[in-house]
């Protein structure tokens, strides 16, 4: 089963080679993962998505509690969570298929950010599983370059990750 685990991180260099050292020594996979300062410029929020039954999440979680720069840390599969990819993708865009293309795009609420009379490059942001869709709408022979940025979450309601 996927999840995704939320980190409050020490902002300090080798911090991040420790987290990833943890999940390579342990043979744990990291499906994607993003890393950003926080309101507090001390800290870092890390976001890795992970698979795992219930027993290999708990050791992921255990392992990162023991981790000196980890301050704290939750997974948000465990509750009320919000998701979010965001997608560039370059496709072909000629003739008929431009049109049909931004129509595409319309639905799918994503952007056309820069057009050339051949490419269109298109910015989506939303859940792995929407991003996945807008993929196969397209067709895969019109896509010429996908680069996505890795979930980022955070709970719902009044839960935060905070000290």
């Amino acid at each position: 089963m996927r999840h995704i685990i939320s980190v409050l991180l020490e902002n300090e260099p080798g911090a991040l080679s420790r987290v990833v050292g943890l999940f390579s020594q342990r043979n744990y996979n990291i499906d994607s993962l993003t890393v950003a300062p926080t309101e507090d410029q001390s800290l870092s929020r890390l976001t890795v998505t992970t698979s795992g039954d219930d027993a290999r999440i708990e050791q992921i979680t255990k392992h990162l509690n023991k981790l000196v720069d980890v301050v704290k840390l939750v997974d948000l599969t465990e509750g009320a969570h919000i998701e979010r990819e965001l997608m560039l993708i370059k496709v072909k865009a000629s003739g008929a298929q431009r049109a049909e293309i931004a129509r595409t795009v319309d639905i799918f609420r994503g952007q056309i950010v820069d057009l050339t009379a051949t490419v269109f490059t298109i910015q989506l942001t939303g859940a792995g599983e929407k991003l996945d869709a807008f993929i196969a709408a397209l067709g895969e022979s019109v896509v010429l370059e996908v680069a996505r940025t890795g979930v980022s979450g955070i709970a719902r309601g009044d839960k935060t990750l905070a000290l």
